[in-house]
């Protein structure tokens, strides 16, 4: 398969910069994988998709204000660090910029001082190893320092920070959102739990294997980085239950979908773990646990356009991504949203 097999066309109108007022208020786009149809619907029609005893499953990381702009101790020059992932104690795996400036004992001060990170391994790809040294709670001094990890295509500044986190967010380490959860509000929740839907969550902490460019023409030579990801009993115990009742389990975010096929891959079943995956989905890919999903619309030559592809078919994602720009669906992480039938309801 070639990269340019999961590329379109899309007028930079479509990229949506900033959130809607009302979080489901957004389109929603219904793809049904087996006849390839096409309906239009509000985000909140999505409560109508479930019947009693389906199972949602929610990704409920929580986003760090991991974006830093500081300056070299030694020449004041200017250096941006996300931090991606936190492998021991103090050390954390950030990408930086401009990458070629920071060497092995680089220190970078942001706020005056009040946080420095000092490199001890230089990686590729702008990948840096920074032993961070601070005084107090770190999370508190980032929520000080740090901003929103956006992507790169929204140009306009956030005003409400916690839009950039879902209503359910709670364990604390991504470096970017599970947008596909964006959309979900109280009163959605409270509805599906009214309608004895039941809602479980996993946790995969977003770093850079979901974010990264693909740039191998033959996408199978792309390397998947790892992310951290846990799966608790409570979760596997109702998933287990939800496929023995021949009941659907609907995943939200490609996040989602990772760590169930992944520990279904691993163990050949659901059991409660944590660990690191780098699975990486596309077309000829046999689902092993999802049966529906709510996404997003994804990049161009993304990895999650191979997701998404594996899950309903290329043509089929294909053609829904050219049905939404003709109708003006609004595109990436403050987008609008997609429901892939996969299991009929």
């Amino acid at each position: 398969m070639k990269l340019e097999d999961f590329d379109y066309m899309l007028p930079e109108e479509l990229i949506a910069q900033t959130p809607l007022k009302d979080r489901s208020s957004s389109k929603l786009l219904v793809l049904n994988k087996n006849d390839g149809s096409i309906e239009h619907k509000t985000f909140k029609d999505i409560v109508n998709f479930f019947d009693e005893g389906d199972s949602i499953v929610l990704n409920d990381t929580k986003v760090i204000p991991a974006r830093l702009i500081g300056e070299k101790q030694d020449t004041s020059a200017v250096i941006e660090v996300l931090l991606l992932r936190n492998s021991e104690n103090n050390l954390w795996e950030a990408l930086t910029k401009p990458a070629k400036r920071v060497k092995l004992g680089t220190v970078v001060s942001f706020g005056n001082g009040l946080l420095k990170a000092r490199c001890v391994e230089v990686r590729e790809e702008g990948i840096r190893v920074f032993e961070l040294i601070y005084e107090g709670i770190l999370y508190e001094l980032l929520d000080k320092l740090g901003t929103m990890p956006l992507p790169p295509y929204i140009h306009e500044k956030l005003e409400d920070q916690n839009r950039y986190q879902t209503v359910y967010a709670k364990n604390l380490g991504s470096a970017a959102a599970p947008t596909a959860g964006l959309h979900f509000t109280e009163e959605i929740l409270n509805k599906l739990k009214e309608n004895k839907v039941n809602i479980v969550y996993v946790t995969l902490h977003v770093g850079l294997g979901t974010f990264r460019p693909v740039n191998a023409e033959n996408i199978l030579e792309h390397h998947m980085h790892s992310e951290y990801y846990e799966l608790k009993e409570a979760c596997v115990d109702v998933l287990n239950e939800t496929k023995r009742n021949n009941k659907k389990i609907v995943v939200v975010g490609t996040t989602s979908v990772r760590v169930l096929e992944t520990v279904m891959s691993k163990y050949g079943k659901l059991i409660p773990c944590s660990g690191f995956t780098d699975i990486f989905i596309y077309p000829g890919y046999k689902f092993k646990i999802v049966d529906n999903l709510i996404t997003n619309f994804h990049l161009p030559k993304s990895t999650l356009v191979m997701l998404v592809s594996a899950l309903a078919g290329r043509e089929n994602i294909l053609n829904a991504y050219k049905v939404a720009i003709e109708n003006k669906y609004r595109f990436f992480s403050f987008g609008d949203s997609m429901f892939i039938i996969n299991k009929k309801i």
